[in-house]
């Protein structure tokens, strides 16, 4: 399918500023679900610009919000160095949870309204987006939620103070969501990823699981720990997830 990939939409975020949102869609007249696409630490990549490519490919608008608009110029995309993720994990801890959540409504808001939206919305991410996506699904307009590797859901360690609630809240979860982890990820340890099993359970969440032989990080197409039979195999669970949620 061929695709937009060059529009972006500044959109306000009450009392933190413009946003910037990366727009993907089919370049085809018509209407489509929306998925926001919550980025890892280092904001709006090219491998995260193509894997929100593959998404919209598959019939949908796109919508990658740049995460730290509120401490960044508009346009900033963090390396993928050491002193790239040093910025990025240092800002992950820095901006406090309202304002991630603050983030999401309004880039929720803004997909809905985007023309080529017919008003479905689903979540997606990867690292520190998966967490994100998991959090956006909290809002009652979000019926799907897609979470890779999704880091400091299990130790409440997320923002300012690195307090967060996301696990206290999914009992206020309603959309139905698909956990995608790497075994050998060391950012989410087993202990870690039993927990947010447990709790998934103890809500009575519907939800998909999938524990694979992969690195943290497995699905961005660059560097040591990609895996490609891996990202194939989970765009298969993306693709049948979305199809059966947002259609």
């Amino acid at each position: 399918m061929i695709l937009r990939s060059d529009e972006y939409q500044d959109v306000e975020v009450p009392g933190r500023g413009m946003m910037r949102i990366h727009l993907f869609r089919p370049a085809i007249d018509g209407q489509f679900p929306g998925i926001l696409f919550f980025s890892e630490i280092y904001q709006v990549t090219a491998p995260i610009r193509r894997l929100a490519a593959m998404l919209a490919g598959l019939g949908h608008v796109v919508a990658v919000p740049e995460v730290y608009h509120d401490y960044e110029p508009a346009g900033t995309v963090l390396a993928y160095d050491k002193s790239g993720t040093d910025r990025g994990n240092a800002l992950k801890f820095a901006k406090p949870i309202a304002g991630y959540d603050a983030d999401a409504a309004a880039a929720l808001g803004a997909l809905a309204a985007h023309p080529a939206c017919n008003g479905r919305l689903g979540t997606f991410g990867v690292c520190l987006g998966g967490h994100l996506a998991y959090r956006a699904a909290l809002d009652p307009r979000v019926s799907a939620a897609a979470c890779f590797y999704a880091t400091d859901i299990h130790s409440g360690t997320l923002g300012e103070g690195r307090q967060d609630d996301s696990l206290a809240r999914m009992d206020d979860l309603r959309a139905e969501t698909l956990f995608v982890w790497g075994r050998q990820d060391p950012h989410v340890p087993y202990a870690g990823r039993e927990r947010i099993r447990a709790r998934l359970e103890e809500a009575g969440a519907t939800y998909e699981w999938h524990e694979v032989n992969g690195q943290h990080a497995f699905l961005r197409d660059e560097g040591p720990r990609y895996d490609p039979a891996l990202f194939l195999q989970a765009m298969g669970w993306i693709q049948a997830f979305y199809a059966r949620t947002l259609r």
